[in-house]
Formats: structure tokens, sequence, C-alpha cells
């Protein structure tokens, strides 16, 4: 049994994680909730942009967490100077990311849609959404940069607000874009686009803001002793992290795309529940995203100070809490799924239909968040090759097979595609699991 301090610093780093997670999760719900009033084709326009966003995102996924590994071990070292040059450097390298990164998705954006599966009724919608996301995408990349830091440091309340008044404005925008409310311009699903990169604009302007608190172990007074400029020695940290990050979260995108693909050739109504399964899915995930947050903080500030002890007895805290969580949403979605899946369709038959997602997903939650709290624990470690292992095995290649096998040769439809989800999520969680327990991890440097 692990003493209670172990838990109770645990609880401190990840309460204000667990809830900004939840909020931006919430958050996209909420977006599709209130797009679902323009009808099952612009909730499937939508979801068809959320593969080739996320794609768009993944340099910047693999930078953050970059950041908070390095940040958390500089601050176990005690060397605050490092720690702020990490953030100089990776904010640049982000803002340099971000303009190439959005030029090429807008560019490219109507071959990317019509692979990702779009067709005559989603399309357009798909579009306008699409462009208008990837032309905020700089503000993503600061926003986040900045918060990855703050995390890194201890400092989960900082990236808690800046998420929550985001995620706040995005909803306000929402109610007066998408319908027309207040004599706003009713803008459709690239007023829903709109509302998110406003949210993300008001999270950047208090994110730079939050850089002038003196009592910021991160702070704008420690980057004034610095040159402005990419450091090489950090570079090369943040590379040799963040390029296996990259390549996971790819390898990942691949098997999620095949996915999403798959899905999409089922018809808009079938595609339509998947994706709202698949926003439930991204609330529960939100809890491990914020228990892993924890981890990543308290395994990198032990292992700075050569505790490797303590670094596997926090591991081991924020797992046991993880467990909890995943018991209390399972019940949530076990019992009451159809009555959550009714808010988002009017059609009975489509919310009967939805009855497939749930049989899946209360047992999924638990593998999700377990599994993300332990690759927390190696990445803060820099076991970054053994993440993206797991990640090409379990994503890459047994959830694409998985889910091409069931539904196009076995013909199981909405089954196969969740059947593919739950393979993916256990053969992680094992393998995960098995590395963790075997301890090696916390000898690694970086």
């Amino acid at each position: 049994m692990l003493e209670k301090k172990y838990y109770k610093r645990s609880m401190e780093i990840a309460w204000p994680a667990v809830f900004e997670s939840f909020f931006i999760a919430l958050a996209g719900m909420i977006d599709t909730f209130m797009i679902s009033g323009l009808g099952p084709s612009a909730v499937a326009a939508v979801g068809l942009t959320t593969q080739p966003k996320f794609l768009a995102f993944t340099v910047f996924f693999a930078i953050t967490s970059a950041i908070s590994a390095l940040v958390a071990r500089r601050q176990g070292e005690e060397n605050r100077l490092k720690a702020n040059q990490t953030l100089v450097t990776a904010l640049i390298i982000s803002i340099i990311f971000a303009i190439l990164i959005t030029i090429i998705m807008i560019f490219f954006t109507d071959p990317i849609l019509r692979f990702a599966g779009s067709a005559e009724d989603t399309h357009q919608m798909a579009r306008d959404y699409f462009i208008v996301i990837m032309l905020g995408n700089i503000f993503n990349a600061i926003a986040w940069s900045i918060n990855a830091a703050h995390r890194g440091a201890g400092d989960t309340h900082t990236a808690f607000i800046t998420n929550v008044v985001a995620s706040i404005v995005n909803i306000i925008f929402n109610y007066l874009l998408i319908q027309g409310n207040f004599g706003f311009p009713a803008m459709g699903a690239k007023g829903a686009a709109l509302a998110t990169v406003l949210g993300t604009v008001a999270e950047t302007i208090m994110c730079i803001k939050s850089l002038t608190k003196k009592n910021s172990y991160i702070n704008f007074k420690e980057m004034k002793k610095l040159p402005i400029k990419i450091d090489k020695a950090i570079s090369k940290e943040i590379s040799r992290l963040s390029t296996n990050i990259c390549a996971e979260i790819m390898s990942m995108r691949i098997g999620f795309f095949i996915t999403a693909l798959t899905a999409a050739r089922l018809g808009t109504e079938l595609f339509a529940i998947h994706n709202v399964g698949m926003n439930l899915l991204s609330l529960s995930f939100s809890l491990g995203d914020g228990m892993s947050v924890a981890v990543i903080t308290l395994t990198g500030n032990a292992l700075g100070a050569n505790k490797n002890d303590e670094a596997i007895k926090y591991g081991k805290a924020c797992q046991q809490i993880g467990l909890l969580m995943s018991a209390i949403i399972s019940v949530i979605f076990f019992t009451l799924g159809k009555t959550i899946f009714s808010l988002f369709f009017a059609d009975p038959s489509t919310i009967d239909k939805s009855a497939i997602v749930i049989r899946y997903i209360w047992l999924i939650v638990f593998m999700q968040i377990l599994q993300v709290i332990y690759g927390g624990s190696l990445r803060a470690a820099g076991d970054v090759r053994f993440t993206l292992l797991v990640a090409i095995v379990s994503v890459t290649i047994i959830r694409s097979l998985v889910t091409i096998i069931t539904v196009n040769v076995l013909h199981l439809g909405l089954d196969g595609i969740w059947i593919g989800v739950l393979a993916d999520q256990v053969s992680r969680f094992l393998g995960l699991r098995y590395r963790f327990n075997k301890g090696k991890w916390v000898e690694l440097k970086i």
C-alpha cells in the first residue's frame, strides 16, 4: 500500500489537469451537439475533419509532450534557467511549423477531405470548417507550448483556467454563429470552427499574460536573461523526444484514419453515430489525459532529482486514481448511454442503433484511461521508442487489420468498427503495463 502523500500530491497536480482535459472534451461534445441541429450530415461533415485536423496537430502534440517532460526534469535538477530556455526554443520551433503546416493543409484541403471520405452532402461543410480551423493553427502552437511548460513545472492551474475560458468562449460563439442568434450571421459549420478559433485566441492571450507573473516558474523575467533564438542543445533534446512521439502519434493517426474512413463508408447515419461515440470516448480519454499530465510532472521531477523509487510510486498512485475514474465513467456510459445519444439524434431508429456503440464503450474506457497513464510515465522517462513500438503494433497494425477484416470481410458493420477500437485499446494497455512493471524505464536519461 502506498503512503498517502503520493495520492495527495498526485491529486494536487492532477485535478486541474483532469478538469482541463474534461472541459476541452466537453466543449468538443457541445460543438457536436450544437452542430447536430443542422442534421446528421453536418455531424458527419465535422467528423470527417477530425483525423486530418489531428494529423495537422501531430507535430505540436509531440513538441508539447517533449516540453512537459524536459521542464519537469530541469525543475527536478533545480535548473530554472534551462527550463525557461526550453520554452523559448520550443516556441520558435512551434511557430515555424505552424506556418508551414497551415499553408500545406489549406492548399491540399479538397484532396485531403475527399480521401477522408467526404461525399456530396458533406464536402462543402467539411471544407468550410477545416479551413477556418487551420487558419487558427498558430494560436494553438503558442498556447499549447506555454501551457505544456507550466504543466511540466507542476503549474496545472494556469492551463486549467486558460482552457476553461477558451471552452466558454467557444460555446458562447457556437450559440451566436452556428444558428445565428442575437443578430449574428448564421454560419453553420463555419461558425462552429470560427468559435473554436476565437476560444483559442482568448487562451493564447491568457497564456502570454501568465508569463508576466513573478511567482511563475516559467516567466518573462527569466526569459529576458536568455537570447531569443533556438538553442542547439535544447533543440536536440526536443527533437530526440518529439521525433519519436511524433512518429508514435502519426502511426496512431494511420489506424484512426483507417477506422474513420471505414466508418464513413457505412453511410452518413452510422458515421454520425460513430462520431458521437468517439466524442464520448474522448470525454473518458480526457480523464486519463489529465492523470497523464500529473504523472509526467511527478515522475519527471522525481527522475530529475534521481529519486527513481518515487517515480514508480507516483506512477502507481496515478494508476489507482485512474482506475477509480474508469469505474465511475464506465457505469455512467453503461446506464445512461442511450439517453446521452438521444441528445444528438431525434430519430428513434438512430438512437436504437447507438446501442451498438454503447456495448463496447463502457469496457474500452478502462483500457483507455489506464494505458494513457502508463504511457505518461514512460514518456516522462524518455522511453519514447517503446511507446512508439506499442503504437505501431496496437493502433497501426492490430486496429487497422481487425477493423478491415470485421467490416469488409465479416460484414459486421458498426460492430466491426468498435471491435477494432477495443482490440487496439486492450493491446496498448497490455504492452505499456508490461513495460511499466519491468521498471527499467526509470534508468533512462534525457
